[in-house]
């Protein structure tokens, strides 16, 4: 509890409101007896709209209390929109979360984060590069947000942790309730690496549609930059690529997902990239590696880490460099394979 007491997580519970009329009032609202003061048609005033949901602060208030108490006795911590751990790059979007619970270490202010998002039913190519991409931010020093879904999203949370990197997921539940289950072990991973589980949802929430178009405005919305890597037409990558360029952040969409789907004939399955293909002739710049998203922010090859970022070949190194860079972009595409089979998708 910080010394504004529960009145954040009353903010989050007041039924109806939206997440942008819910900052107005974290910030108009010093603690809890600022808000037992106010009558409805102070908050109405505040908010400026009426508000056709009953008003009973006693009720809210035990739900906050439930909320902060199961917080605490799962190990999840909160941080408010007011508070100076916030992430400030979220903070800046039109509808915040008033509220973010998290398991792990909030990302680090000072760094840039990069969201890579997609299809849940990738093809080879396209989870191969999505697997590639992070594991290349990574090894620069950079982190990737995704959601944990099946498919882009489990493969750039790979690459992340692969890369040596933190890796943080926004989840469309609870951060106690991991969805779908068969990512709980990528979970832990990211958690054992040093990332986090994100969500604007209360502890023992569980996964519902809804929620999860709500959650990409976070995933956007903490990073300076989403890449879509493929995505069709409808789909929740590009609700986010949409939030991204309304929140004013870089938007690139990925090679493999503008490719040409004549080259997908002798494969099972029709992978959609009408998506991405839209995208791409809307203006999104197409990238091929992560030297591309580096190169975008003026950041040197060596990236944020101190020295040459691993695999790095040097100067005069000649054709032994060439062959063994070769020879590891072959292995890393293997790798991503091998991911991508264990993850259901068909090759």
């Amino acid at each position: 509890m910080t010394d504004r007491g529960l009145l954040d997580l009353i903010i989050a519970r007041l039924p109806r409101l939206e997440p942008r009329e819910r900052a107005v009032l974290c910030d108009a609202l010093e603690d809890e007896r600022d808000l037992a003061r106010r009558s409805k048609s102070d908050v109405e005033a505040l908010i400026g709209r009426r508000l056709a949901a009953p008003w009973d602060l006693d009720l809210v208030r035990l739900l906050a209390e439930r909320d902060e108490r199961d917080a605490r006795a799962r190990g999840i911590s909160w941080v408010s929109y007011c508070g100076a751990g916030y992430p400030p790059l979220l903070r800046h979007v039109y509808d915040p979360p008033v509220v973010l619970f998290y398991r792990g270490s909030l990302p680090n202010a000072e760094r840039p984060l990069v969201a890579i998002v997609g299809t849940r039913k990738p093809s080879p190519a396209s989870a191969a590069q999505a697997f590639e991409i992070a594991r290349g931010l990574a090894r620069a020093g950079l982190s990737v947000v995704s959601g944990l879904a099946l498919g882009i999203d489990a493969m750039a949370h790979r690459g992340c942790v692969e890369g040596g990197a933190q890796t943080f997921a926004v989840l469309g539940s609870g951060v106690d309730m991991v969805y779908p289950s068969s990512n709980r072990a990528l979970a832990r991973r990211a958690l054992e690496t040093g990332g986090a589980l994100l969500s604007e949802y209360p502890p023992g929430t569980g996964a519902r549609k809804r929620y999860f178009p709500a959650r990409n405005r976070i995933i956007s919305g903490l990073c300076r930059g989403t890449l879509v890597v493929e995505a069709p037409e409808k789909s929740g990558a590009r609700i986010t690529a949409r939030l991204a360029l309304e929140q004013n952040r870089d938007l690139w969409v990925a090679s493999a997902g503008v490719a040409d789907t004549s080259a997908d004939s002798g494969l099972s399955g029709a992978f959609d990239r009408r998506g991405t293909a839209r995208l791409a002739e809307e203006g999104a710049e197409v990238v091929y590696s992560a030297n591309d998203i580096l190169r975008s922010w003026n950041i040197a090859p060596g990236g944020l880490r101190q020295g040459a970022a691993p695999g790095a070949a040097p100067a005069g190194a000649g054709s032994d460099a060439v062959a063994n860079a070769t020879d590891a972009a072959g292995a890393a595409a293997a790798e991503a394979s091998s991911l991508a089979r264990s993850l259901g998708i068909t090759l």
